[in-house]
């Protein structure tokens, strides 16, 4: 039997490619979601289902075809045929491809999508502000769990309320709508769950080069302690980044930590958490001068100012002032598997730290000893840096 599975685009006929036409005229039934199946209801017989296994469980049990099944978009973006096909392993399965909602948006809107990351966040939850964060261009399906205004407002609170959206709803249909404006115009607004939307950010947050370890020369610095390059490279190996994770930097200085983090998590969020004014004033320059807009500055003393953070999935512990024990605490009471690394340069530090992360999963602790050069005359001397201790390990969730 043949089973044809058609993108049949948004919904509208009049957007269906004439292969696709034929094929539906050419199947008395016709599978599909409800919305894909309406114009085709007095002229076929129409089942609506919308799961892989129910509709190739419906097949199965049809005697005779052809049968087509109806996906929206096209059968290569976000479709349903991609769970389909290697439930129709035994049917002779032919796929016609539909006009997806991405090449007719961005053909209403005159720009390309080429260059464009592509994200579903269709009846999902998403970080898809995350995602326009850093891309310069992005194209997204929304709808349940992530709607258009609410990315709209997630975008003012990070401090992109500029960046520029088009919104597409209902696209093909006799009352689409299309909106442009910058985030901040469009978050009072409400939206159609069944929209598109397409944001182009000038300024992502971008790494300078591949690899951490920017250079100290890089960063205001002024009479604040900073993590030195070195030192910074080996703890950020240590943390395991991923570019969604949240990140506490605890004991943040001037930031180099909190910066590098933020670069390596384009579509995560990093907090910044520091006490003293002179230090938070560099912190807030470093930021600027990195365009790091996901990476927030938490004015306050740990563990008190970690209280209303949301919970994090790595922890870099740069200043404890004595309260490590306690901090910990905090963290895994938010992530029982949250990842946390810790320097360490006095002996009373690196004799707590020994013990605190003895009992955490995968310990691991290790000294770096970096000796720089440095010039002296036509010559050059070894300038050795104080040896610090690096502390990793992982909550036991």
């Amino acid at each position: 039997m043949k089973v044809y599975l058609i993108g049949v685009g948004m919904g509208n006929p009049e957007t269906l490619t004439v292969r696709a036409l034929e094929a539906i005229q050419a199947c008395p039934v016709l599978v599909g979601a409800r919305r894909l199946l309406e114009p085709w209801a007095e002229s076929h017989e129409c089942v609506p289902l919308i799961t892989a296994a129910d509709i190739a469980e419906f097949i199965g049990k049809t005697p005779e075809g052809p049968v087509a099944v109806l996906l929206s978009g096209d059968t290569g973006f976000y479709s349903g045929a991609r769970n389909l096909w290697p439930l129709l392993g035994s049917y002779e399965v032919e796929t016609v491809p539909g006009i997806s909602s991405l090449t007719y948006f961005c053909a209403k809107i005159q720009t390309t999508w080429q260059d464009a990351k592509l994200v579903s966040a269709h009846g999902r939850a998403h970080n898809l502000a995350g995602e326009i964060q850093r891309s310069v261009k992005t194209f997204a399906l929304t709808g349940g769990a992530t709607r258009v205004e609410d990315v709209c407002r997630e975008l003012v609170e990070r401090g992109l309320g500029e960046v520029q959206l088009s919104v597409g709803e209902r696209l093909s249909y006799s009352d689409e709508r299309i909106v442009t404006g910058t985030a901040a115009e469009l978050a009072g607004e409400t939206f159609a769950d069944l929209s598109v939307l397409l944001a182009e950010n000038p300024d992502p947050v971008v790494r300078p080069w591949n690899g951490s370890g920017l250079p100290d020369g890089a960063f205001l610095r002024g009479d604040v302690p900073m993590t030195k390059e070195e030192v910074r490279a080996l703890a950020l190996s240590k943390l395991r980044l991923e570019e969604h994770h949240v990140v506490w930097d605890v004991g943040a200085g001037t930031g180099s930590v909190s910066v590098e983090c933020a670069l390596s998590c384009p579509a995560g969020r990093v907090y910044a958490v520091e006490k003293k004014d002179a230090a938070l004033a560099l912190l807030a320059e470093n930021k600027a001068r990195f365009h790091a807009v996901n990476l927030e500055i938490v004015a306050g003393t740990a563990p008190e100012a970690l209280e209303n953070l949301p919970a994090p999935d790595r922890v870099f512990l740069g200043g404890t002032s004595g309260s490590l024990e306690e901090i910990l605490q905090v963290v895994f009471h938010k992530n029982p598997a949250a990842r946390v690394v810790c320097t360490a340069v006095t002996l009373e530090t690196v004799g707590e730290a020994a013990k605190c992360f003895a009992r955490l999963g995968s310990p691991d602790m290790v000294q770096i000893s970096v000796t720089r050069t440095r010039p002296a005359g036509r010559y050059h001397l070894m300038d050795a840096q104080n040896p610090v201790w690096i502390f990793s390990g992982e909550g036991l969730a």
